[in-house]
């Protein structure tokens, strides 16, 4: 008998199951906005991978990526905006 119990930690919770869904929609908004505006798009897109972080935790997987994802994008899409003088608004 152990006081770990695996059943215990795997489960899921509402918030942090929101925290997924956020994270999810905050990866497809952030490739988006590196082809159309980034300034808007991106931007928006790491503020809400940031707020899917401070929901769910570091222990969810799919929420650090979706930060550093979204980060990436937005610097990829400032620089192709500025490289290929495309509107960044």
């Amino acid at each position: 008998m152990s006081a770990y119990d695996p059943e215990l930690s795997a489960r899921v919770t509402a918030t942090q199951l929101v925290a997924d869904f956020l994270a999810t929609f905050a990866l497809f908004a952030g490739l988006v906005g590196i082809v159309y505006s980034p300034g808007r798009i991106c931007t928006a897109a790491v503020f809400i991978s940031l707020f899917a972080a401070a929901l769910g935790g570091r222990d969810r997987h799919l929420v650090p990526v979706a930060v550093g994802v979204t980060t990436a994008c937005w610097c990829v899409g400032m620089f192709l905006a500025v490289a290929l003088d495309r509107p960044i608004f």
